[in-house]
């Protein structure tokens, strides 16, 4: 028979979240699957435009300007593909979208081998961001659909952003494999041919996406998640998360490089992005005590310590390490930011709230990677790991001023959990 969890004091209390629980949630593998083939393609994207336009030119300034020019068009579309999926649905937006993005990656691509100039590259290069199917957030709404207010919430945070390193270990060590074993423009492809394939899959699961239908609490729910004051707050926060991904495929190319030894590259990342994914295992496990704006505070500050000391590095053993350390470092935070909008955001504007950040995290991306680029060619190898140093330095200090508004107030509780915060919600079978 139908188990349920209810969002009652007593059976919160009581209850013990885990990720056997979690994946026992009725329908939820029909998006998981599809979600996490169409989300992988994400994690190859920004690696393999730098790998193939620094071979074609030579230069990781290039390179990165141009991987940069993709994050910044992301990081500026995807809080309106969130809207327009909240509005009119998932599968409207993504269809589409997909299709664009498979397109304009193969132009990019053919674009760097042909010896276009810079100023094609960026043409390319910003429809090709612009595109990019934000499936993370797609899945993140579908779980609220599936769990709205229950304690399972900050599982299913933790789960998403394991799903999303576990990508990011495969997906850097899959993109150098490819570009430096078979072929410069071999990431780039591949990566087109899976979003296309990834992509209309999970758009073809129409039956768990978000009702787009009118609702009584109609009006509320077309605000805007950027109206929100603890919004702008994460947005900060992920901009410095984002310095530190994009600090981090840089500097480490770069390096590996000049060692020569360019396929320990992937190794490297991947190290750094498996600490990603144990810590967050690790944090899905635990029943927090801790105000989930106090672990944000304290999980931010571990990282830009971490993050301080990787330009410090001087051997590939130690880089590994410290790229251990910050990766563990990462998920905390990100977990915390996207349980947050839970309690902040109303629930028919949270695809938007979850594509500002990630789009953040684009935006903090491309402009590590662009300062990193410029650094490592004019400076010294690793002078690129001063810039996840500064983004999460900055981002603390914005973040210990701004912390109080992260506490949601009576009003904003009331809102986000609507009629519907004592209905219970079906995990599975016994």
């Amino acid at each position: 028979m139908a188990s349920t969890v209810t969002t009652s004091k007593d059976s919160a209390a009581t209850s013990r979240p885990g990720y056997g629980r979690l994946l026992r949630t009725r329908g939820a593998w029909t998006f998981l699957l599809p979600g996490f083939a169409a989300r992988q393609p994400f994690a190859m994207l920004t690696l393999s435009i730098v790998l193939l336009v620094q071979h074609t030119t030579g230069s990781y300034g290039v390179a990165g300007a141009v991987a940069a020019a993709t994050g910044v068009s992301m990081a500026v579309f995807a809080p309106y593909s969130g809207r327009l999926a909240d509005r009119y649905g998932q599968r409207a937006v993504l269809v589409p979208g997909v299709l664009l993005h498979t397109l304009s990656g193969l132009a990019l691509t053919a674009l760097a081998l042909n010896g276009a100039p810079l100023w094609a590259l960026f043409a390319a290069a910003v429809p090709t961001g612009a595109s990019v199917p934000q499936v993370g957030p797609m899945v993140r709404a579908r779980w609220g659909v599936k769990l709205k207010n229950s304690p399972l919430m900050t599982t299913a945070a933790a789960f998403e952003s394991v799903t999303d390193e576990l990508t990011f270990v495969v997906g850097p060590l899959l993109a150098t494999a490819l570009c430096t074993a078979v072929d410069p423009a071999a990431g780039l492809v591949t990566e087109a041919g899976l979003t296309l394939v990834g992509g209309l899959l999970f758009a073809a699961q129409k039956g768990t996406q978000p009702e787009v239908a009118a609702r009584e609490h109609a009006r509320v729910e077309h605000v805007s998640a950027l109206r929100v004051p603890g919004v702008r707050v994460l947005i900060v926060t992920f901009l410095g998360i984002g310095s530190v991904f994009g600090g981090m495929q840089v500097s480490l190319a770069a390096y590996t490089e000049s060692i020569g030894e360019p396929g320990l590259n992937g190794v490297l990342y991947g190290v750094f992005a498996a600490g990603n994914m144990l810590s967050g295992i690790a944090c899905g496990a635990i029943a927090w005590k801790a105000a989930p704006e106090r672990r944000l505070v304290i999980g931010y500050a571990a990282l830009a310590v971490t993050a301080s000391a990787l330009w410090t590095a001087h051997s590939a053993l130690l880089l590994g390490g410290l790229g251990l350390l910050v990766g563990m470092c990462i998920a905390p935070a990100l977990i915390t930011g996207y349980t947050l909008v839970d309690d902040l955001v109303p629930a028919g504007a949270r695809t938007e709230a979850f594509t500002w950040l990630t789009g953040a995290v684009a935006l903090g991306q491309a402009a590590a990677v662009t300062v990193s680029g410029q650094l490592e060619d004019r400076l010294w190898s690793g002078a690129g790991f001063l810039v996840p140093m500064g983004g999460t330095v900055l981002a603390l200090v914005t973040l210990l001023a701004l912390r109080s508004r992260l506490v949601p107030s009576r009003a904003t509780r009331e809102i986000t959990r609507g009629a519907t915060r004592h209905d219970p919600v079906e995990i599975g079978e016994k």
